[in-house]
């Protein structure tokens, strides 16, 4: 018989309590379950956190290099990671090397690839700089703080990037976090003290070795002792971010990337498409929780070949992110990566164009020890004015020997044209003062590594041969849809370009046609053409004839591209129709258009590049107080410095 109990009873009471008390356990149980759970979903996706020191290549580390820098905390990384002797930036220059970074994409196929940006490139189709996907799979991203990327950035990238933003702020512990941290420290603007006010050191200069291509003098021995010294400071800021995510509990979840965002920062690295400008170092820390991860065995060193493209799929691999198609970068850790693969990867693509104000058009290839440069304008020196870089003493007091003669040797090269392929092997020249390019002992090695660079070029494409004035007015909205649609064009701008290799006949006979405009109607193919006759420079002096009337071309920079031709290898003849060659450069400058919103100064920057070359090489002498440009000149632009430069008004700017 069952008993009806009355609700006050206190048989109920006591029936009650026994409820809520197996309520609560239960209940307690399932935190712990879930607190369990989310512990393991925590534990199958890690943390990553990227440390980057500005403007520093890999030799002035001892890690890498014997004669660098102690640096006792990257040491332990290594020790409880991976270093990979074989890291490369594509570009040696900061906008350009982290715009790579973040897209995964080759800046110039995408239209990035300039230094300062006139203008922001939209990226191609869907794709999104790649901590958007790490956001869509529940990662909390931040950025402490530099950005500076040539590309639009959507809203959804960051959770937050200013100089408060670090990891502690996400929404609960266990939610998995991608950070990045830049350090300026070693930023090129800490070599622009003053010459007569040298900075304290630690570091003995007379026990620097200093590279084979700079002069041996007490200033540049002490710079380099300072800069030696900078990698010091690097590293203790290193070892304050590990003891932060040792202190927070997170060090043993966390991959702990360190790298330098390029190569720098002593003259002739930061800028320049050499070793000392694309090299950097990279260790990467593996966390206990994750040994298994990575595929590879701590304390090892990995000598395949990774590029600033392949970072973010390995970030999106490590994290379990989709990687989405569109990108030029493979993923060299994580799931479905086979080590031996990685290892067997060796070749890197660079990349200079345009940085600040001075152009320059280089690309790079090296493949194992083989490093092939194709410079698209070798006349143009590495020494070509930058107001920027010559800020620094070193690079004033390296200019100033040139000019009093006192430079022998590799020393002198900075300041010499260079030549339109550079070959070198790095196993015995590792500085690249040594081209083989001439030898026809490598003529082998020589005639592969150019078609190796000219299929990439033409293949991507590489949209720098449709020049950047034409690139801002008809391609940052969608670079790789121009890029596609002018890609027989862009090849043919190659292979015009390349008629400067061929034997000097051949090149000769091509060359006329491409120069005549009843041949040739596409203005930018007589451009190439004449970068062609600047290299070949007095070898194409039978096309002179050719050339001339092109001093009356309606586009622009032909007719400063003519002049400059002519200016370098034809002083004979100063004049054309009784017009001096500075008279033709005045002109092109004054009917090079802008944009209404005036972002679009590029044509006028190109002419004034040539300029201030025949000025500072070639005694060319022109009075640019009296331009009347078409668009209102910044005081802050690239084309203002040019002229601060060529009128003698030089003030120190920072970036």
């Amino acid at each position: 018989m069952v008993s009806l109990l009355r609700i006050d009873s206190p048989q109920l009471f006591s029936h009650k309590k026994a409820l809520i008390a197996l309520f609560q356990c239960v209940a307690a149980l399932l935190i712990v379950g879930q607190a369990g759970l989310t512990s393991a979903q925590t534990a199958k996706r890690p943390n990553i956190v990227w440390i980057m020191s500005e403007d520093n290549s890999a030799d002035y580390l001892r890690l890498f290099n014997p004669q660098g820098a102690a640096t006792p905390n990257i040491e332990a990384m290594a020790k409880e990671g991976i270093v990979f002797a074989k890291a490369f930036s594509n570009a040696p220059v900061c906008s350009v090397a982290r715009t790579t970074l973040v897209t995964s994409c080759y800046a110039p196929r995408i239209a990035t690839q300039f230094h300062r940006k006139m203008n922001t490139a939209t990226l191609p189709g869907k794709l999104k700089m790649f901590p958007a996907y790490l956001r869509q799979a529940g990662y909390y991203t931040t950025n402490n703080s530099k950005e500076d990327y040539n590309a639009k950035k959507s809203e959804d990238v960051w959770d937050q990037s200013n100089r408060q933003a670090n990891w502690r702020n996400r929404p609960t512990p266990e939610t998995p976090f991608f950070h990045v941290q830049t350090y300026t420290d070693s930023h090129e603007s800490r070599l622009h003290f003053s010459a007569t006010q040298l900075p304290a050191i630690e570091t003995d200069p007379q026990a620097i070795k200093l590279q084979p291509y700079f002069p041996d003098t007490p200033l540049f021995r002490h710079t380099h002792a300072y800069y030696h010294d900078r990698m010091k400071r690097n590293d203790q800021l290193v070892g304050e971010v590990l003891e932060k995510l040792k202190a927070d509990g997170v060090l043993e979840n966390t991959f702990l990337f360190y790298f330098g965002d390029h190569g720098g920062v002593m003259p002739r690295s930061k800028g320049y498409a050499y070793e000392s400008g694309l090299h950097v170092p990279l260790v990467i820390r593996v966390p206990e929780n994750f040994r298994n991860l990575p595929g590879r065995d701590i304390d090892t060193t990995c000598e395949g070949f990774v590029q600033f493209v392949d970072f973010g799929p390995t970030v999106l691999n490590l994290a379990g992110a989709e990687i989405p198609d569109g990108i030029d970068g493979r993923a060299f850790l994580g799931p479905d990566v086979d080590p031996a693969s990685i290892d067997k990867r060796n070749q890197a693509f660079g990349y200079a164009d345009r940085f600040d104000e001075k152009y320059d058009l280089v690309r790079t290839l090296r493949v194992g020890n083989w490093k092939y440069i194709r410079n698209f304008e070798p006349f143009y020196p590495d020494a070509l004015q930058n107001n920027y870089r010559y800020i620094a003493p070193t690079y004033q007091e390296w200019r100033r020997l040139w000019k009093e003669g006192k430079l022998t040797g590799p020393a002198k090269q900075f300041f010499l044209p260079k030549a339109a392929e550079g070959l070198y092997d790095l196993s015995s020249d590792p500085y690249e003062i040594n081209n083989l390019a001439s030898d026809p002992a490598n003529a082998r090695q020589l005639r592969m590594m150019r078609e190796r660079l000219n299929d990439r070029l033409k293949s991507m494409p590489d949209l720098s041969f449709l020049t950047e004035a034409v690139l801002l007015d008809e391609a940052l909205q969608k670079p790789t849809t121009v890029g596609q649609a002018n890609i027989a064009a862009i090849s043919h701008y190659i292979d015009t370009v390349n008629m400067a290799l061929l034997p000097k006949e051949e090149a000769l006979a091509k060359l006329a046609v491409e120069l005549n405009p009843e041949t040739q109607q596409d203005p930018w193919a007589r451009y190439w053409a004449l970068v062609a006759c600047s290299t070949l420079g007095k070898d194409a002096t039978p096309l002179i004839p050719k050339i001339q009337p092109l001093l009356l071309d309606r586009e622009p920079l032909v007719v400063a591209r003519a002049a400059e031709f002519l200016v370098v290898n034809a002083p004979e003849l100063p004049t054309y129709r009784d017009v001096p060659m500075s008279g033709y450069m005045r002109r092109s400058i004054e009917r090079s258009p802008s944009d209404e919103e005036n972002k679009n100064h590029a044509e006028a920057l190109l002419i004034l590049n040539s300029i201030v070359y025949l000025h500072d090489f070639h005694d060319f002498e022109i009075d640019t107080t009296k331009f009347h440009f078409l668009f209102k000149v910044s005081p802050k632009s690239e084309v203002q410095r040019r002229l601060d430069y060529l009128q003698g008004k030089l003030t120190k700017k920072k970036k």
